[in-house]
């Protein structure tokens, strides 16, 4: 691949910024000075630097987000500033997309990619993804609404019952709850449904990725493919 073609498929603008990017001896592979936009450069395994800034190049980008709260998780917010403020310019350039929402006030683990078919086939309900939230609850947690989670809770717009595909409490006011798919305010409108309120929601898991314990609030990490989301087998 040509090195501004390589600039322009990672999001670091235009092909005329790219080239102009290169010409000012602003990219670097391996420590060396690249000012040749035409130059062919292997893209297996590549790390490059802009303007002092590494990068691997990625055919498809998928970064996992430790979600704080306060972030709306779309391109236009209403309220709220969005996740991707909190992503660098390139990432954001290329067009990545939150792989399903988080409501503002709910933190924990947010994918974002620019495969559009890894956004369906993570987000279809046809697939099971688990997602698991840890739930914090104004009211104590009874053993009775554990059972009425599994067994299945009817929400007001629609008439099949929606379960938990697993539950358990977690302390006197929490609970640890997955989901395989993702309606709207899904986890909130569930326990509501058994007579009990959410007061903190977390997402610590999305199918067979766990969020790290050293992602703080408001990084990002790269990820290498799917299968760190679908397991061994599932890229």
């Amino acid at each position: 691949m040509r090195l501004r073609d390589v600039l322009f498929s990672q999001g670091f603008g235009t092909r005329r910024h790219c080239d102009a990017l290169i010409l000012a001896g602003e990219v670097r592979i391996a420590g060396h000075v690249c000012d040749d936009p035409d130059e062919a450069v292997d893209t297996q395994g590549l790390v490059f630097s802009v303007e002092g800034q590494d990068w691997p190049f990625h055919a498809k980008a998928l970064v996992m987000l430790h979600k704080p709260a306060g972030y709306e998780c779309s391109q236009k917010p209403s309220a709220w500033p969005s996740v991707m403020t909190l992503l660098p310019s390139p990432l954001r350039t290329r067009g990545v997309q939150p792989i399903g929402r988080l409501d503002q006030d709910t933190t924990g683990l947010l994918l974002l990619t620019d495969d559009g078919g890894l956004i369906h086939r993570l987000t279809s309900p046809k697939k099971h993804v688990p997602k698991v939230y840890e739930v914090v609850t104004a009211a104590p947690v009874t053993p009775e609404q554990v059972a009425q989670l599994l067994a299945g809770v009817v929400l007001r717009d629609d008439p099949l019952p929606v379960r938990a595909a697993a539950c358990e409490a977690t302390g006197e006011r929490s609970l640890r709850l997955t989901l395989t798919e993702g309606k709207y305010h899904q986890v909130k409108r569930m326990v509501a449904a058994v007579g009990n309120r959410v007061e903190r929601l977390h997402r610590s898991r999305f199918g067979a990725l766990a969020l790290p314990d050293d992602l703080a609030p408001g990084q990002w990490r790269w990820l290498t493919g799917p299968q760190d989301i679908l397991g061994p087998g599932g890229g």
